[in-house]
């Protein structure tokens, strides 16, 4: 598999006051040519830093794409410092002062003198068409290494991307896209930690092959890329290593690629033709948010109460006093008599209930913050699930209201 190392530069970056998108969306658009990125650098307006992050991307990886620094200011030093570092000397380039005239001509404004090291470039170099602004681009191939440089504006380097770059590794590395396979597996139920145990030795350890793990709130991606001889090879890879998988996680296993956990959970309601109801307390209404947010869930979406006080559980979800009494509104009992009301009230064919504690404030030794408590009701079906969250109070709330869907989820593909 190709490698590249992108660099990234402007003083804005490393401030915080600009995200770096730019290697986002480029790491994503490279991995899908077959070209693996090995190493991402931010660096500032500095003729040093600068030259250091070329010099060592270039003895690491096939090629740099660098964004940014290609303006007509003191401190646009990309082009020059990269040149500088791949032994290339720059000279005018008349027609790059042709387009840059007919730019500012178009817009009736006089082209400042400085905009003239814009069209400065080594005579091997390809230039690259920014139509959307003045600074453009440059594709150059030398001693077995390519380098890329792209203006910093997102809305610039992307179409750049898109319409110069693409082509041109598609004509230089036809190879790379056409034998890479991507997949993504995602779990929900072991942490991060333990998902490494369970995975070690499942995997072999192969070049071909590899895996990352990327966590997403709450739930466990795992990144597989197969790199075989040929496309045959890599699906042979990619088979063998999802079945190791399913066969180590199959029950944590949500979807893959482009399934999410609640058009999962969709599907097997609009399948089995089962009415889903909801009652929140620490939630607040979240899950219902989650499930609604789905076009056509009131195919099987009865609807929701969001029972925040006590006397809200007494009086919409029929939760008895003696219940909070003697137990308290985070517990079990009144997680079980939630659902059971909900479904009561609605007739819903299945109910689910989340109470807890989501902080920052009001837990104690017995009840601390993140302890929540999760109830399925199906007619004569009770399930309660004790959980135990870490994080702020957002985190706490989406992590409830996945798990009490990923519940949901295991009794549907369990067959009821």
């Amino acid at each position: 598999m190709k490698t590249a190392c992108l660099i990234s530069t402007g003083t804005e970056l490393l401030l915080g006051t600009t995200n770096d998108s730019n290697s986002v969306f480029l790491a994503t658009s490279l991995l899908e040519r077959g070209i693996k990125v090995i190493g991402k650098t931010v660096v500032g307006d500095s003729r040093e830093t600068i030259k250091m992050a070329f010099a060592s991307a270039l003895g690491l990886a096939d090629m740099v794409i660098s964004s940014g620094g290609l303006g007509p200011t003191r401190d646009d030093l990309t082009k020059e410092v990269a040149c500088q570092v791949m032994g290339c000397e720059m000279a005018i380039n008349q027609a790059e002062v042709k387009r840059l005239e007919d730019y500012f001509a178009r817009r009736q404004r006089p082209m400042p003198e400085s905009n003239l090291k814009q069209a400065l470039f080594p005579a091997e170099a390809e230039i690259i068409f920014n139509p959307l602004g003045t600074a453009p681009g440059m594709y150059l191939k030398k001693d077995n290494k390519v380098l890329i440089l792209l203006p910093g504006p997102p809305r610039e380097m992307e179409h750049m991307f898109k319409n110069e770059i693409e082509p041109r590794l598609e004509r230089d590395f036809p190879q790379a896209v056409n034998r890479v396979i991507r997949k993504t597996i995602k779990i929900l139920g072991p942490g991060e930690s333990q998902l490494e145990k369970i995975l070690d030795g499942v995997i072999d350890d192969s070049p071909e092959l590899s895996m990352a793990l990327l966590a997403v709130d709450g739930e466990i991606h795992i990144k597989l890329t197969a790199d075989g001889q040929d496309i045959n090879h890599s699906n042979g890879l990619m088979e063998k290593a999802c079945q190791s998988i399913k066969e180590a996680l199959g029950r944590h296993i949500v979807g893959y690629d482009n399934d999410t956990l609640l058009s999962v959970v969709a599907a097997c309601l609009a399948n089995t033709g089962k009415k889903l109801a909801v009652a929140e307390s620490c939630t607040g209404g979240l899950l219902a948010k989650m499930i609604t947010d789905l076009p056509g869930s009131s195919e099987y979406f009865w609807g929701s109460v969001t029972s925040y006080s006590n006397e809200a559980k007494m009086l919409y979800l029929n939760v008895k006093q003696e219940t909070l009494e003697q137990y308290g509104a985070v517990s079990p009992e009144a997680a079980r008599e939630m659902a059971q009301g909900m479904q009561k009230q609605s007739g819903a064919d299945l109910a689910l209930s989340i109470t807890g504690i989501a902080g920052p404030d009001g837990g104690t030794k017995d009840k601390p913050v993140g302890l929540v408590y999760i109830c399925l009701a199906a007619g004569e079906f009770l399930q309660v699930k004790e959980m135990h969250f870490v994080g702020n109070r957002e985190s706490i709330r989406i992590l409830a209201a996945k798990t009490a869907l990923d519940l949901l989820r295991r009794y549907l593909k369990n067959g009821g």
